[in-house]
């Protein structure tokens, strides 16, 4: 299987900073996005710290890995040390005290017919596979625990004022809990990471209507990001595309 990968990132329309990062590295097969909180630039720092620390964490597990250990395994204790990064880096600085940022991960098999991911925040995953979108990835935000607890519907949840609030996030506990998945890769099919300055901007049946353009991804990528912006470009805007071609 061939894979094809663009990315890109914006500092959207109303924030001074851009306190996304993220890392595209077709050759090993790694792509991941990190979303960062915290006051006088911190954010900034996690979501950079995050994404450096995890792809040099998974780079040295692909170079010695352990005996029968899986793609998740590898994956959770990239971002285990990704996590231990920040909490030390916080610690060495108080000016960045209280910094996060979420992490949302993927990485391909080596024979790049399968993936795995690692996710822990609202920045997402999805898979867009015959003309329909798929979320591989569950925000873990206040409002999606009232979503899945019945007391609001999804449409509230998206427009309601806590909606941004995570309840979980790197930075934020010693030992975080972390959300993997896994599947196959058939020809074709497109894999998205993004920040929730994509998300919270451009509803599903945009995205998916993106998606299914004959255009580069490049330019796919980009017009993911105008329409964040042309939506109202809130936040920092990043996104990844992945194609598996024969």
């Amino acid at each position: 299987m061939r894979i094809q990968a663009a990315s890109a990132t914006d500092r959207g329309l109303r924030r001074p900073e851009n306190e996304d990062a993220h890392v595209a590295e077709p050759e090993l097969g790694l792509f991941c996005v990190a979303d960062g909180m915290g006051g006088h630039a911190a954010g900034e720092v996690a979501s950079r710290l995050a994404v450096e620390t995890f792809a040099r964490e998974m780079e040295r597990i692909a170079g010695a890995p352990a005996p029968d250990q899986t793609l998740e395994a590898g994956l959770r204790r990239a971002a285990a040390a990704a996590n231990r990064a920040i909490l030390e880096a916080a610690r060495a600085d108080p000016a960045t005290a209280g910094m996060g940022t979420t992490l949302t991960a993927i990485a391909l098999a080596p024979a790049r017919d399968a993936f795995a991911g690692v996710h822990i925040g609202d920045s997402r995953a999805y898979l867009f596979r015959d003309g329909a979108l798929h979320q591989l990835t569950t925000d873990h935000t206040w409002v999606q625990q009232q979503v899945d607890a019945g007391v609001l519907s999804p449409l509230e949840a998206r427009h309601h004022p806590y909606a941004s609030v995570l309840t979980r996030a790197l930075g934020l506990a010693a030992d975080p809990e972390f959300e993997t998945f896994r599947g196959d890769l058939r020809p074709g099919d497109l894999l998205l990471l993004c920040s929730d300055g994509l998300t919270g901007m451009v509803e599903d049946d945009e995205l998916a209507f993106i998606l299914a353009q004959d255009s580069p991804l490049d330019v796919r990528v980009r017009e993911l990001i105008d329409a964040a912006n042309r939506n109202g470009g809130l936040d920092n805007i990043t996104v990844i595309l992945i194609r598996a071609a024969a």
